[in-house]
């Protein structure tokens, strides 16, 4: 993952770079865990900004849409077994959010500013 950063431009090592994967990681293991069905699997696709990178993630659950607006002072979000990747998401990403295309896919994504 690290490398397809540097390939886009994001140095390796950074702290974005460090974001991305980190972000990256949460949204295909939340692609995985919740939004997988029988035969069916997630795409993965980094995008090149102009100051940055965006991470998509599409999978096949759009009835299944993560709650963009946790935060980490939102004390459910702190006490649910659930959730607490997407903090992350929060935490790392300049900005992010799901969007359903169609009626059989969601896309997650999240976008990682750095500085040159």
């Amino acid at each position: 993952m690290s490398a397809a950063l540097a390939a886009r431009g994001i140095p390796y090592g950074s702290e974005a770079s460090h974001a991305a994967v980190a972000v990256t990681a949460e949204l295909a293991a939340n692609a995985v865990t919740h939004g997988r069905l029988p035969g069916r699997d997630f795409r993965l696709s980094l995008v090149r900004l102009p100051d940055g990178v965006r991470t998509e993630v599409t999978d096949t659950r759009p009835d299944r849409l993560p709650k963009t607006a946790a935060t980490p002072t939102a004390p459910d979000a702190l006490k649910s077994e659930t959730s607490r990747g997407l903090l992350l998401v929060a935490a790392y990403a300049d900005t992010w959010g799901c969007q359903t295309r169609d009626a059989h896919t969601e896309t997650v994504w999240a976008e990682i500013t750095h500085s040159s």
